[in-house]
């Protein structure tokens, strides 16, 4: 699958390609018109090569392709919580989201999602599951236990304070 780092870091050689291959077009010198002219000419065009026309052109539909596959097609995999005594546990580590971010349990049975928060940004310092009343800190490098029991089947998200990371818990009947 996938890494962020690596797409991430691909996009970034992208667009050091394209700053490169565009260069030679930013660095021709205008070209003088008579000043005849100059009075009626508000816009000038600027003739760009074929190969730069094409790279960007290929580079966007590659973005859009990318975005398209990350928002409709990287669905993640459920993870089922171990099975520890009489509780179900699970260790999610919150690094630029949370992984896993889809969690199996069964209904009825007492839960501890353990948060080992990795990444320092703002939003990642809190996490919400709205079900259960639970809006619990997590501290930088620490890991953070959250306990709830799901009483029926169904779906329960859990998010960072800002609700820009998602997860969800799900419960299923034994």
């Amino acid at each position: 699958m996938f890494n962020k780092k690596k797409i991430l870091s691909g996009i970034a050689g992208a667009g050091f390609f394209l700053s490169v291959a565009s260069g030679t077009a930013l660095a021709q010198k205008p070209v003088e018109m008579p000043a005849s002219k100059q009075e009626n000419v508000q816009f000038r065009r600027i003739e760009q090569p074929l190969g730069l026309k094409v790279a960007v052109t290929l580079g966007g539909i590659g973005l859009i392709g990318l975005e398209l596959w990350w928002f409709l097609l990287s669905k993640s995999k459920a993870v089922q919580a171990n099975r520890n005594q009489d509780i179900q546990e699970i260790t999610i580590i919150v690094d630029g989201g949370y992984e896993p971010n889809q969690v199996v349990v069964e209904a009825g049975q007492p839960v501890r999602l353990n948060f080992e928060r990795r990444d320092a940004s703002s939003c990642l310092e809190k996490v919400l599951v709205p079900d259960f009343h639970i809006a619990q800190d997590l501290t930088l490098n620490q890991v953070t236990t959250v306990e709830f029991t799901p009483e029926k089947p169904g779906e329960y998200p859990f998010t960072c304070g800002m609700n820009m990371y998602r997860g969800k818990i799900l419960a299923q009947s034994s």
